[in-house]
């Protein structure tokens, strides 16, 4: 058993391509090193909100997330040092390909870059369908592709049958270094069920019991996990970034929407909040006819509100409140679905329509197809509750609906564009203190708009 808390110890897992079955290892040797007493904690890769939640669920701990784009090289070895010091083993799961960033031309934004900056191996996850020999061609060109990057080995998955895993075991040993760790049989009552935004949600489908057990059996049985215990290096510390002193805190209760509808969390975001100050008070705008007691500002984060919009449209109490306050310069942040949320209503895939809280003159529109999906870079244009013109932050957006009807009478607070700093458009759509985006902002690329937030929420209690 490892237990060496004076040194960090850590494993990457990347697919060769999304889909290649990342999220099962890696909840599976959370599922098995815990099983045999080892203190473990996780990382996901990208802006993911999904998969830290399975991962959280295993752990028993927080899992966070490490992004190339929107956070610094500084403040990702930062949040894994921080979050990784006293546990026997890290799993960092990777996002899409191992070398897959936001463009074809440098590894920026990929699980490659992330595994370099935090000095993790690799445990390469490789799907086994329709290839034997034929694997170990891929398997090579990974391993020599980044000559810096360093291999665990590699896990097999969707494997058909021991005949194919011994053809596997047979091309790897002759053609490549990397150790071969084993091979995972095709297993369809151990897939997570998904929906447009990826898997549904560990609010909506908790892992039970017997699920982690049958994931943990697999895992002993196919994987060769005494050899990748036994080879993980000590991870060395390096100097942790200066961050600014928080200064002046501002003491103020704010209100955090949180259940199975909103659920879209950066959980760096929450404590970012808190450190001004804040005092985060959650409650369900699925469950609670109000808000909870002596808020001075909300904060309504992403999530699925179409999936509940019956639910949310009959809360009217809720909405009630919740419109009268921000009609009264109630300071309120709201992402995605919290936007949703505050809109006229939402019209879903059946063409019904929900009546919403009803600020903004606009309605939104569930579609069939993605409507928009990338990194963003926010300029704010105008004041507004997370501070003043020219203040920068970074962020990600997803999501499958549209707008109905025209924005008129809102003010535009942002100037957006994309990862590569084309295409800006205008959007974060002003009414009052209330400021809603489809934009996942990250506290981390600039604390001071969480400040500026909560400064707000303070000035107005």
């Amino acid at each position: 058993m490892i237990s060496c808390h004076t040194c960090m110890r850590g494993l990457v897992i990347a697919g060769t391509h999304s889909g290649a079955g990342k999220t099962t290892v890696a909840l599976g040797l959370m599922a098995a090193f815990k099983r045999r007493g080892l203190n473990v904690c996780a990382f996901k890769v990208g802006p993911d909100f999904i998969d830290p939640g399975y991962h959280s669920q295993i752990c028993g701990v927080i899992s966070r997330n490490l992004d190339g784009w929107m956070l610094t090289d500084g403040y990702n070895r930062d949040v894994f040092q921080k979050h990784a010091r006293g546990f026997d083993i890290a799993i960092v799961e990777g996002v899409m390909g191992l070398f897959d960033g936001y463009d074809g031309k440098s590894e920026a934004g990929s699980t490659a870059e992330i595994a370099k900056w935090l000095r993790l191996p690799v445990a390469l996850v490789v799907d086994a369908r329709s290839m034997a020999r034929s694997a170990a061609a891929l398997i090579y060109g990974f391993e020599n592709f980044d000559k810096d990057l360093d291999f665990a080995g590699v896990v097999f998955n969707r494997v058909g049958s021991s005949t194919h895993l011994e053809y596997l075991r047979e091309a790897v040993t002759d053609s490549v270094k990397m150790p071969f760790l084993g091979g995972l049989p095709r297993e369809p009552r151990l897939e997570l069920p998904g929906r447009h935004l990826g898997l549904v949600t560990s609010d909506e489908n908790p892992l039970s019991p017997d699920y982690v057990d049958r994931l943990a059996d697999l895992m002993e049985k196919s994987i060769d996990l005494d050899t990748i215990l036994g080879n993980l290096p000590d991870v060395p510390e390096k100097a942790s970034e200066k961050h600014q002193d928080p200064g002046e805190l501002y003491p103020v209760r704010i209100g955090v929407a949180r259940d199975e509808a909103f659920c879209f969390y950066y959980q760096d975001n929450l404590e970012i909040l808190e450190s001004f100050g804040a005092e985060l008070v959650f409650f369900s705008p699925l469950r609670d006819e109000r808000l909870p007691e002596e808020i001075s500002g909300l904060y309504l984060g992403g999530g699925y509100p179409e999936l509940f919009a019956w639910r949310l449209s009959n809360n009217v109490s809720l909405r009630t409140e919740i419109k009268g306050l921000t009609e009264r310069d109630f300071p309120v942040y709201a992402e995605c679905g919290g936007l949703m949320f505050l809109c006229q209503g939402i019209e879903n895939d059946d063409g019904i329509f929900y009546p919403m809280v009803g600020l903004y003159p606009f309605a939104v529109r569930m579609l069939g197809r993605l409507k928009s999906l990338g990194y963003r870079e926010v300029s704010l244009a105008a004041s507004c509750p997370l501070g003043a013109p020219g203040l920068t932050i970074r962020g990600h957006e997803f999501h499958y609906s549209e707008m109905i009807d025209e924005s008129a009478g809102v003010k535009f607070a942002y100037t957006i564009a994309n990862r590569a700093g084309k295409d800006a458009h205008r959007e974060g759509f002003l009414i009052h203190n209330t400021l809603g985006s489809y934009v996942h902002l990250h506290f981390g690329s600039n604390p001071d708009v969480a400040k500026n937030f909560v400064s707000l929420c303070w000035k107005h209690r």
